[in-house]
Order: structure tokens, then C-alpha cells, then sequence
């Protein structure tokens, strides 16, 4: 038996919650193509005869901007120790910025083994990937390089069989069906939260969160009340829409999702909530699950 803890960090926006999900062959984290989209840790758990994996997929590290900025970084930052591997995932098109080299540059003083993983090898240039290569190689020592496509599932095999050279424990740590540790109400907020990214414009998405507040399964129907937050009167109205019908769309589209991951009918329920200057107040912060990691 092998088995082990391996960490995904990276830029916001470089497909981490997108190769966890492949990986997992299940929707275990939310995806959009808005930065920050994951904001709490990701337990995945991948298993195969005499192997376990637990992918812990991090929020992007980027320039924090407020208390929950602060928070988001230290919890990508607490994942970088006590971990087998650490998978450094990066946009392989985009080259080569100082979110890259600022990431690289805390991560030399650890002993951790770095996987250097490039996604989107799709929208490449073979040509464009070897250059992309000889750059990273030049900045840092990783222990392995692996061009992947996350999206197509391309090469992810081959990712999962380097992990598995440095994987050092050989116990199983969860039962072989999980797939994850996260909780069922964790799981149907950012359902929420992900169809509130997709219909929402670009400053909206940090301004809010999703907090499951009522489950209440039936035999064949499973009852669910979710509260968005926001952080201002005007970010509700945005949220809520013309007659309602932005949050009409939200919940349409959430509760098909819902109603994949349960295989029963879902009556979902949103109230919109303003909480002014909730991601500054510590109170608010814990209460929906942004813990203040140690740096």
C-alpha cells in the first residue's frame, strides 16, 4: 500500500480545481474562468488498488487585497509543508510572470519535492511548450516536469504515475468510495457560488459567499435553503436582477447540478443577504469557514 498528501498551488485561474476534478473522474470543486474561484481547501481522494492519493487543491496565491485576501494566501502557503508533493500548476501558455516567480521563490526553501505541472498544453505550440520548459527549469530545481491538459485529460495519467514515486506512508486514510471530505453542505453552496460566477460580472464574485442553511431530505425530494452574502445593497441588486430573474437563472442552473450530485429532485430556496464589510470582519470570516491559517 502506498498513500500520501499532495498539495496543489499555483496563480489563480491555471485549471487546479479543473485536474482535481479529473483526477477524481468527479465534480469535487468548482470551476469558472473568473480568478479566485476556489476559496476553501479541496480534499480529493483518488484511489486505485494498493495506491491512495489525497490532493489538497488550494486557493490561487495572488496579491491579497483585504482580510480575506490575507487569509486565502496563508491557507495556499499552510499546504507547502507536511505534504509528499507539491504540484506547482501553471498556465503553460500564458508564460513566465511575477505571480510565477514570486510563487517559485517561496517555494526554494523547502525540502518538499515540486512537480512542475503545465496545463493547457492544448492551446500550444510544441515549440512554445520546450521553451516554456527550458524557462522554468532555468528558475528553479523541480524534481519532475509533466505537460498535461486538464481539460482533455491529456497526460494526467502519466502526472498520477510520477506522484506516486514519492509518496511515503502506506496507510489508507479514507475509505476506498470517497471522493472527497468536504461536506454536503459545503458541496451544495458552491454550487451556488459557481453559477453565481458564471452569470455575474467581474468584480461581483468577490464580494459574496454561500452558506447552506437548510437540508432536509425526503424519500424522493431533498429540501435545501442556501443564503448568498454580500457586502452591499447594490451588489444584492445585481445578484437578485430585473425581476428577479438573475437569481431565478442561479437557482435553475444550481439545482440541476444539485440534482446530479444527490440522484433525487431538489426544491432549492436562495435569500440574498447583505452583511456590510463581511470579508473584513474576523466573526464573519470563521462563521462561513475562512480559517486564519498560521503563516
Amino acid at each position: 500500500m502506498k498513500s500520501g498528501f499532495v498539495s496543489l498551488i499555483g496563480r489563480p485561474n491555471v485549471g487546479k480545481s479543473t485536474l482535481i476534478n479529473t483526477i477524481i473522474q468527479e465534480k469535487i470543486a468548482i470551476t469558472s474562468n473568473k480568478a479566485q474561484t476556489t476559496r476553501n481547501i479541496i480534499q480529493g481522494i483518488y484511489n486505485e488498488p494498493g495506491v491512495q492519493i489525497v490532493f489538497l487543491d488550494t486557493p490561487g496565491i495572488h496579491k491579497p487585497q483585504g482580510k480575506l485576501g490575507r487569509i486565502l494566501n496563508k491557507e495556499s502557503y499552510s499546504l507547502t509543508k507536511d505534504v509528499d508533493a507539491i504540484l506547482f500548476v501553471i498556465d503553460a501558455g500564458a508564460g513566465i510572470g511575477p505571480g510565477d516567480k514570486f510563487i517559485m521563490d517561496s517555494l526554494k526553501m523547502t525540502n518538499v519535492p515540486i512537480i512542475l505541472v503545465m496545463n493547457k498544453i492544448d492551446l500550444i505550440s510544441d515549440e512554445r511548450l520546450l521553451l516554456m520548459i527550458h524557462e522554468y527549469k532555468d528558475y528553479l530545481n523541480f524534481s519532475d516536469i509533466v505537460p498535461i491538459s486538464a481539460m482533455k485529460n491529456d497526460n494526467v495519467t502519466r502526472l498520477l504515475d510520477v506522484i506516486k514515486k514519492y509518496l511515503k506512508d502506506d496507510v489508507m486514510y479514507f475509505n476506498l468510495d470517497t471522493k472527497t471530505s468536504n461536506s454536503i453542505y459545503f458541496m451544495l453552496s458552491e454550487l451556488v457560488r459557481e453559477q453565481l460566477l458564471h452569470v455575474t460580472i467581474e468584480e461581483v464574485p468577490h464580494s459574496l459567499t454561500c452558506i447552506t442553511t437548510m437540508y432536509e431530505e425526503e424519500k424522493e425530494l431533498v429540501r435545501i435553503g442556501i443564503d448568498i452574502i454580500v457586502d452591499r445593497d447594490a451588489i444584492k441588486k445585481i445578484v437578485i436582477g430585473k425581476h428577479g430573474e438573475r437569481l431565478k437563472k442561479v437557482g435553475t442552473l444550481a439545482r440541476k447540478e444539485m440534482e446530479k450530485m444527490l440522484q433525487k429532485k431538489v426544491y432549492l430556496e436562495l435569500y440574498v443577504k447583505t452583511i456590510k464589510n463581511w470579508r473584513e470582519k474576523e466573526k464573519c470570516l470563521k462563521e462561513f469557514g475562512f480559517q486564519d491559517f498560521e503563516a
